[in-house]
């Protein structure tokens, strides 16, 4: 079984991400290789969106990694405005709260002005990334493994389009979580390299863009959490609300 079938194996059975041995990624470069092997395997090429990892200093500081990572999101995974979700699916059910954003045209991969980002960007919405912790010890796999194994991501929730998109600050959007109404974070839109757009640009100009052919209209972009991941006890429902965005519910069950 090579490593892309040892890896969906683990995550039907809601197991450990398993030890790759001699096929485990050396470097951020084969992790990324992998991953595009890894959603080859679902039938996600071209991907419904990308999330954006570790954006946050916070963040970074959290998963001991010192740059951002992405990682695609496949359509089947992806819900509107409210979703339901299983909660013995996962090996270790989270949330995280999101600035989200819809690609109104293609962006290739490299570098792009700010004006030129603006113009990419159909709308934005408050989101539920959904994470799942599959790591018996995420420091100790690195950056190179968790970016094969897609940052995370389980799936996630959009929310509507907010009114007054291009001129909100997103920056200074605060945005909180709520587990059964009650507060369990919240944070600013600053907190994503100092400006959610400045999260666009990485992921134009990152080796995930380039392994995936650029980023295409229609498809979904997770910019990244405003707060560390939430970790799930049991059912409960999830809100995350933004003050500029509005807000977004997910049930799990």
């Amino acid at each position: 079984m090579d490593a892309v079938a040892r890896i969906l194996a683990a995550r039907r059975a809601a197991g450990f991400f398993p030890d790759l041995g001699a096929e485990a990624p050396a470097d951020a470069a084969a992790g990324y290789a992998l991953q595009f092997r890894l959603a080859q395997a679902m039938g996600a090429v071209p991907p419904a969106g990308f999330k954006i990892g570790a954006t946050a200093k916070g963040m970074q500081a959290y998963l001991g990694l010192s740059h951002p990572c992405a990682g695609f999101c496949p359509a089947e995974g992806l819900r509107e405005h409210h979703g339901t979700c299983r909660f013995a699916d996962y090996r270790q059910a989270g949330v995280e709260c999101e600035i989200g954003l819809r690609l109104a045209h293609d962006l290739a991969p490299g570098t792009h002005s700010r004006a030129a980002l603006v113009e990419a960007v159909e709308h934005v919405f408050p989101a539920i990334e959904v994470v799942d912790q599959r790591y018996e010890d995420f420091v100790a796999l690195g950056a190179p493994g968790i970016i094969a194994d897609q940052v995370f991501h389980a799936g996630g929730v959009v929310g509507a389009p907010a009114s007054g998109w291009p001129d909100l600050d997103l920056a200074a959007a605060r945005g909180r979580v709520l587990v059964d109404g009650v507060e369990r974070g919240q944070g600013l839109g600053a907190e994503l390299l100092g400006h959610p757009l400045e999260s666009l640009a990485w992921l134009a100009a990152s080796p995930a863009a380039e392994i995936f052919g650029g980023l295409r209209a229609g498809q979904v972009v997770f910019l990244g959490s405003v707060t560390p991941p939430i970790w799930l006890d049991g059912p409960c429902e999830v809100t995350v609300s933004f003050d500029l965005l509005g807000e977004v519910t997910a049930r799990f069950v």
